[in-house]
Parts: C-alpha cells; sequence; structure tokens
C-alpha cells in the first residue's frame, strides 16, 4: 500500500506529454492523477515540474516502482529510471509529495522490524549507509519524524526507491511491506531528503 500525505505545503505543478522529448499530446496537472488512461495517455513519455516535488508510479492507482521527481525536465523515460534496479518504461499515476520540507527532515531507522535493534537518526542526505558505519545492509523500520525521504536499494541513491512520508501514518513504516507495494527487500543503502 502506498501512503498518501494530507498536510498541504505549498502549490505544484506537472506537464507530462504522452511522447518522449516533449511531443505529442500534452497536459498539466497540480493535484493527483490515480491513472493517465483517464486522461487519454497509455503513459507517459516526458514531464517537466514546474514547481513541488512529486512521486510518479509504474502502474495507475500508485502501485509498483516509484519515481521521485524534483524540479527539472525528464525528456524520456530513462531520465527518471535510470538508475532504478530495473528499467520502467511506464508511468501510469501520479501525485504531490506534499510533507517534503529539505531544511526541517528528520528521520530515524531501525535495524529490525517494528522499531527494533541498532537504530540511527538522520536530518541530511547520506549516499553511503555502510561508510556512515550502518553495519548491515538492511534496515527492517522506519520512523519519520519530518519531511520526506527517498531511499535507495544502493549507494549513491541507485537501485530501487522507498519513498517514506512523515504524515503517512504518522510516518511510521514498520515493515518493508509498508515501504510500497514493489518493495522486495529491506536492502537500503543510502537515503536523501527530498527537495521540494
Amino acid at each position: 500500500m502506498t501512503h498518501r500525505c494530507k498536510k498541504s505545503s505549498g502549490l505544484w505543478k506537472i506537464v507530462v506529454w504522452d511522447e518522449p522529448f516533449f511531443q505529442g499530446k500534452k497536459h498539466e496537472f497540480t493535484t493527483d492523477c490515480y491513472s493517465t488512461p483517464e486522461h487519454g495517455f497509455s503513459t507517459v513519455g516526458s514531464c517537466r515540474i514546474e514547481s513541488g516535488a512529486w512521486a510518479g508510479f509504474e502502474h495507475c492507482g500508485f502501485q509498483g516502482q516509484q519515481f521521485v521527481l524534483e524540479r527539472g525536465e525528464y525528456p524520456c523515460w530513462e531520465a527518471w529510471s535510470g538508475s532504478n534496479a530495473y528499467h520502467v518504461e511506464r508511468m501510469c499515476s501520479f501525485r504531490p509529495i506534499a510533507c517534503a520540507d529539505h531544511g526541517r527532515s528528520r528521520l530515524m531507522l531501525f535495524e529490525q522490524e517494528n522499531f527494533q535493534g541498532k537504530r540511527a537518526e538522520m536530518s541530511d542526505d547520506c549516499p553511503s549507509l555502510p561508510a556512515l558505519g550502518w553495519g548491515s545492509s538492511t534496515v527492517g523500520s522506519f520512523l519519520v519524524r519530518s519531511g520526506a525521504w527517498v531511499c535507495s536499494q544502493y549507494p549513491g541513491y541507485r537501485g530501487f526507491q522507498y519513498l517514506l512520508e512523515s504524515d503517512c501514518p504518522a510516518g511510521e513504516y514498520k515493515h518493508v511491506r509498508e515501504w510500497g507495494s514493489h518493495a522486495q527487500t529491506g536492502q537500503v543503502q543510502s537515503i536523501r531528503r527530498v527537495q521540494q
């Protein structure tokens, strides 16, 4: 299940095209898009984030692989999917990340599920948890105190991405299966704050 933030912290705008390199049918969104086919797109071919941070998803209904989209241009699917563990040529739903607060983000990570075992607290980006001294290649649970974070499977923000948000059920992610519909492993080796 994918969690949704309820707190509003600003305005959002994404422009999508049904073909790569900003060609074809164009549509602007300022709120959730549960299903691109409902708007005449089989999938997004390219997009531009004009304001706010967005979460893109492989399938309709905010399901499948997640992509964190921050301000800028994404001319083709490789631009948002290129560093993932597998290439995803589809983005069929997306929504604003309402609780992103880059300057005041705080996150606690725990070695085991249900907030058990070794723990660490973060308030800054970490390109390599092993280099920081986290002894395991996995994380069992997260408690997001503030902001929104994207956790990546490998160092350098590569591999599968998991979006964690502070006001999505109280920022508590007790088990791997709560990180997103595509979460298969607790392997997390880099973490960064989402830019608003």
